[in-house]
């Protein structure tokens, strides 16, 4: 039997051993045969499989939805407007999260300028009240 260590699957993946271990263990790339030793045997294609798998999750997508992406690219029964209409709405999704960022820089851009500086006690900290009332 011929195929990769973790470690040579791990340093060509350019993540480390404990990744591809738990990629195996969420069964997002399948477990690998085994040397009578005891030793993992990968397929070579496993390195691509991590690289899609990391560029996805560079993309925003959780491993939950990464795993999805994977079966239908497996040879599941969609086509391209079914990815495309997966990839629209975690877009939303995101565009969602930028709003609300939006929103939390602006009430921290408002609280930080009233603050009134270096020498000011802890107890009169405008933003510290803010957050005991409630009122961010």
């Amino acid at each position: 039997m011929k195929g990769l260590t973790i470690s040579q699957v791990a340093e060509g993946a350019n993540v480390n051993i404990e990744t591809v271990r738990y990629y195996e263990k969420l069964g997002l790339i399948s477990k690998p045969p085994r040397t009578e030793a005891g030793y993992r045997q990968f397929p070579g294609e496993v390195i691509q499989r991590i690289k899609f798998i990391k560029r996805a999750q560079e993309l925003g997508f959780t491993l939950s939805e990464v795993g999805k992406l994977l079966a239908v690219s497996d040879g599941g029964d969609f086509d391209c407007y079914d990815i495309q209409q997966f990839a629209s709405k975690k877009l939303e999704e995101i565009e969602q999260k930028m709003r609300d960022l939006e929103k939390i820089k602006s009430i921290l851009q408002s609280l930080s300028s009233k603050c009134p500086g270096q020498g000011s006690p802890v107890n009169k900290c405008p933003i510290l009240e803010e957050f005991k009332e409630g009122g961010v």
